[in-house]
């Protein structure tokens, strides 16, 4: 079992939680302090089809995922500067949930010098002969980095818990695992966002659908992909006992209704600028050598 603390943080996450303020607090889920018996999530209760962020129109919610996307590239500038912190940004879902979408609409003007993703396939033989977070760690960010996760470490409490590869004690302690890791991170000053894409079923096959019948998007679809979903109910049976398990104070999860692909970004994209904001940034004090120079 992981170890528990009283101890705070060394950010200040607590603040854009605090006082239930706004519709945040109904989509994250409880924080267990990784206790992988903690209270069962049940999916059912998070709508995919919600969207809590909009404004009830769809241009304005455009609007607004461009102008907070300006934003970002302004915080994540300061990010840098300020030196203190680094964030790590998890996009989980099913197949077709949105996760390159929410890279792109999220990220869109941002420096690539300060923001970097990492899209996580099937492990390698290399990587199979190492503990599963070994290839994680590699590619967390640094001071003043946003990386983005597309997929993330917990394809290993997904994919061979919904196939039944491994037993309940060893996801268990995979839990226990990640758990620790995040923990690590943010003890030395990373920001963890999780963020569960969340889609229906019926949404996932029309997804699908156009994928097959637009060629420009056939590299995106795999027959493979129709094994999958025939166990899409395995898998959002995993997906709830990670979200139980691994929803901790230093890395809660975000459930993100993401039928509709602006307001996912919407949404995501206020969490991450929100949370930046929390961290009371600023730019180092002037340096008094440069007072009054001219060049010439």
């Amino acid at each position: 079992m992981p170890r528990k603390t009283a101890t705070p943080l060394p950010f200040p996450l607590a603040a854009v939680r605090a006082g239930k303020r706004g519709p945040w607090c109904d989509w994250q889920i409880d924080p267990s302090e990784g206790d992988p018996s903690g209270k069962k999530i049940f999916l059912k209760k998070f709508k995919p089809d919600a969207k809590p962020y909009s404004c009830g129109d769809k241009a304005t919610d455009q609007a607004a995922v461009q102008a907070i996307a300006e934003e970002l590239d302004g915080l994540q500038d300061l990010l840098y500067a300020d030196g203190r912190f680094k964030m790590l940004v998890v996009l989980q879902g099913t197949d077709t949930a949105g996760k390159d979408g929410t890279v792109r609409g999220v990220f869109a003007r941002t420096s690539p010098l300060g923001v970097h993703t990492v899209g996580w396939k099937a492990p390698t033989e290399a990587e199979r002969a190492h503990d599963p977070l070994w290839r994680i760690h590699q590619q967390v960010p640094g001071v003043g980095e946003i990386m983005v996760f597309n997929r993330s470490h917990y394809e290993d409490v997904l994919v061979p818990v919904a196939n039944q590869w491994i037993t309940p004690a060893q996801t268990a302690r995979r839990y226990a695992h990640i758990n620790d890791f995040e923990r690590l991170l943010a003890e030395t000053g990373t920001v963890v966002l999780k963020f569960m894409l969340h889609i229906s079923a019926d949404e996932q096959r029309q997804r699908l659908q156009e994928r097959v019948d637009d060629p420009t998007k056939h590299w995106k679809f795999s027959l493979g992909d129709i094994e999958v979903r025939k166990q899409w109910a395995e898998y959002q049976r995993a997906y709830e006992s990670l979200l139980s398990a691994t929803s901790t104070p230093w890395a809660p999860w975000n459930v993100v209704p993401a039928n509709s692909k602006t307001h996912r970004n919407l949404m995501i994209a206020t969490i991450v600028r929100d949370t930046l904001k929390a961290l009371d940034l600023r730019y180092p004090p002037a340096k008094p050598e440069l007072a009054g120079l001219r060049i010439e």
